[in-house]
């Protein structure tokens, strides 16, 4: 399973959302990388997806998005394949 890495902040409804859906499809680890905490994290954030919220997404090197995103993903019967590789 390639790691997972996830730009979030401590008090993010849709993080919360996005880490309980990986977790359902068998991530047993997430690195978590909390932007609120570490002013210069969020501006790398910015830097790396040119988006300003969270969370934002890594899936191995693949930047998969927000929580909307990974859950389109799923939807799409996606991510369990993006998992699994």
């Amino acid at each position: 399973m390639p790691k997972v890495t996830m730009y979030t902040t401590g008090f993010c409804p849709y993080c919360k959302m996005a880490e309980s859906l990986l977790l359902a499809k068998g991530v047993q680890e997430i690195e978590k990388i909390r932007v609120d905490l570490e002013p210069a994290r969020r501006a790398e954030m910015m830097e790396k997806t040119g988006r300003r919220t969270v969370p934002q997404i890594y899936i191995g090197e693949r930047h998969v998005g927000g929580f909307d995103d990974l859950s389109s993903l799923d939807r799409q019967g996606e991510l369990t394949a993006l998992l699994a590789s």
